[in-house]
């Protein structure tokens, strides 16, 4: 048995550095471990984000999403300006590319200004001076939208908590957790950490977490593979900045759309299919264990069930590069297949319910001695410094 900590974190991605790294802030001298089966933190979603700053506009006022969003943003911009961290406001368009989609625009629009976030309905002259090849009916600026390399973010968050005497302990996948009555003890294959409180920060495995813990998955994680390409140097004048459409209201994806990237490039992309591992990176990438776990769960059917054809659509997108070229089209037209190359691919974590309804915000509950980050999807790496304060807040 280790030393008893004041606080064991598991997960080693962007939330769960986050919340170590303001832990140690707000409580200097406190003991706290990190625990992470990967050999390296931020190995999975955090390490495939496509590194983009949000703003906090498309999300219901009041939502955690949205106060954690804004706050976050800030936290974020600030901790890489203090530790020369490259980031970039390069600004975003949100363009309605059909007539149905104005009226969608406007409501966003008037989210973004419930929320306090700097925005501006424009037309399509601005478009053009903003987006030379851009196309749409109407847009929405967003000129604080940025872009940051969050793998960076990470090795500085790891470097400041073990400076501040926490320990970040990589190699090490927890295999047992039990709860009594002096705190909680976490078990690796090699050692055990005991410790007061714990905080699950497991991202795709969150659910399974709790359960080791004898939780019950109210909402089980279904992973979604999104799918990348990148444009080729040539074709990188057609995008300045972040370029998106007007997302479905009825489905937590914000579409295909353009983001240049902080160490240069142009990310398109990304489409949203059932991931068949929930670290599946491609279709050949099978766990049995994960895709019996979405296949069984009537959640998952009943989502299935509403959005067939949005989910038949995603999934020809993954197969015919030509269907991925004309969504890409409807925002800049002049892109061509020979344009695209392929891109590494990301899997989101995404909690759904036993109705089928896909969590929509942040979910953070409390199982006895271990609290339970259980849905924290985009933009939890931009809120990953707020989510932090939220979290510790939450401890007794």
């Amino acid at each position: 048995m280790n030393e008893r900590q004041d606080l064991i974190i598991v997960g080693g991605g962007i939330v769960g550095l986050a919340t170590a790294y303001q832990y140690l802030q707000k409580f200097p001298g406190r003991s706290l471990t990190l625990l992470e089966k990967e050999t390296r933190v931020a190995a999975h979603q955090t390490g495939h984000n496509s590194g983009v700053l949000h703003s906090g506009i498309y999300y219901k006022p009041r939502s955690l999403k949205a106060e954690n969003c804004k706050r976050g943003k800030a936290l974020m911009e600030g901790f890489c300006a203090e530790h020369d961290i490259a980031f970039e406001r390069v600004g975003k368009v949100i363009v309605a590319t059909k007539p149905e989609q104005v009226a969608l625009l406007g409501n966003i629009y008037e989210r973004g200004q419930t929320s306090g976030v700097e925005c501006e309905q424009i037309g399509v002259e601005r478009l053009t001076e903003l987006e030379p090849h851009a196309r749409g009916l109407a847009a929405v600026h967003v000129p604080g939208a940025g872009i940051v390399d969050y793998s960076q973010v990470c090795a500085q968050l790891q470097v400041c908590i073990e400076k501040a005497g926490g320990q970040v302990l990589t190699g090490q996948e927890v295999t047992s957790i039990t709860p009594g009555l002096q705190g909680i003890t976490l078990r690796t294959q090699t050692e055990a950490h005991a410790s007061k409180f714990a905080i699950n920060c497991t991202g795709l495995h969150s659910d399974r977490t709790l359960e080791m813990a004898g939780g019950e998955r109210s909402a089980r994680i279904v992973p979604f593979r999104g799918e990348y390409y990148e444009l080729k140097p040539e074709a990188h004048h057609l995008c300045r900045g972040l370029i998106y459409p007007v997302p479905d209201p009825k489905f937590p994806f914000l579409g295909v759309h353009f983001t240049r990237m902080i160490g240069g490039g142009v990310e398109c992309g990304p489409n949203a299919v059932l991931a068949l591992a929930r670290e599946g990176y491609s279709w050949g990438d099978i766990n049995a264990r994960d895709l019996w776990d979405a296949l069984s769960y009537a959640g998952f059917w009943r989502m299935a069930g509403r959005h067939w054809h949005t989910g038949f659509s995603e999934v020809w997108r993954s197969i015919s590069k030509r269907a991925f070229v004309k969504a890409l089209s409807n925002l800049i037209p002049e892109v061509q297949a020979e344009h695209l190359t392929a891109a590494p691919a990301g899997v989101r974590a995404q909690a759904l319910g036993p109705d089928g309804a896909m969590v929509d915000d942040f979910l953070i509950g409390k199982q006895g001695s271990l609290l339970n980050v259980l849905n924290a999807p985009s933009p939890a790496a931009t809120s990953a410094l707020s989510i932090g304060e939220t979290i510790i807040d939450r401890l007794p």
